[in-house]
C-alpha cells in the first residue's frame, strides 16, 4: 500500500495533484484544504496517502496534514460515505468546523455540505460524536494567499468539478467577491463562501 509520497509537484488543481516520485507521476485526489497547503508547481511536495484498492482501480487520496487524513478515515466508517464523498465533505467545510459540528450535533451545518443529506448527517453525528477526541486541529486563522492563477478562476473550476452549473457558480463567486473583496486573493475562503452561496 502507498502511505506517503514525496516528490516534485507536476500539477495541482482544487481536487487533484500529480506528484512525480522516481520518474513516476502519481495522480492523487485531494481536498481544497490540501490544495491550499501545497507549494507552487515544480516544488517538492509531501502528501500523506490513503490507498483505495478496487477490482478495476487503484485510487490515491492525499492530505497535506495527517490530522485531515485521520478525519477522512473516520468519515469512511460511516455507511454511505466513500472516499470521493469524504474528499468532497472535507472540501466543503474546514476540518475544524466539521469536527465541531459533529461534536455539537449541528445537523444544519452538516447538511449544507454537498452530498450530505439529513439521514447521513444524523449517522455521522451518531457514529463519530464520541470518536473525535484524538483530533486536534490548528487555528484556521491565516493570512490570505495570492495564487499565480487567480483565486476566482480556481474557485470556479472547483465548483464546476463538484457538479455545480458554471453560470450559478460564477454568480456565487461574483456575489461573494462583491460582499467580501478582501477574499478575492484567498482561494479557500472564496471557494467555501461561494459554495455556501450557490446552494
Amino acid at each position: 500500500m502507498i502511505a506517503h509520497l514525496r516528490g516534485r509537484l507536476l500539477a495541482k488543481f482544487p481536487n487533484q495533484a500529480i506528484v512525480e516520485c522516481g520518474g513516476v507521476g502519481y495522480d492523487v485526489a485531494i481536498s481544497v484544504t490540501t490544495f491550499s497547503a501545497l507549494p507552487n508547481e515544480g516544488a517538492e511536495a509531501t502528501l500523506h496517502i490513503f490507498t483505495k484498492v478496487a477490482e478495476d482501480q487503484l485510487a490515491l487520496f492525499g492530505f497535506a496534514e495527517m490530522q485531515e487524513k485521520r478525519l477522512f478515515e473516520k468519515l469512511l466508517t460511516i455507511t454511505g460515505i466513500g472516499p470521493k464523498l469524504a474528499i468532497t465533505v472535507l472540501s466543503g467545510i474546514a476540518a475544524e468546523r466539521l469536527v465541531n459540528a459533529i461534536r455539537s450535533a449541528d445537523h444544519a451545518t452538516l447538511t449544507r455540505i454537498p452530498g450530505i443529506g439529513k439521514k447521513t448527517a444524523e449517522r455521522v453525528v451518531l457514529e463519530l460524536k464520541d470518536k473525535l477526541d484524538d483530533l486536534a486541529f490548528p487555528s484556521l486563522e491565516h493570512t490570505p494567499t495570492h495564487h499565480h492563477t487567480p483565486a476566482a478562476e480556481d474557485a470556479l473550476s472547483a465548483l464546476v468539478n463538484l457538479g455545480y452549473p458554471r453560470p450559478a457558480a460564477q454568480k456565487a463567486i461574483d456575489t461573494v467577491m462583491a460582499k467580501h473583496p478582501e477574499a478575492a486573493g484567498d482561494f479557500e475562503t472564496l471557494f467555501r463562501a461561494a459554495m455556501a452561496s450557490v446552494r
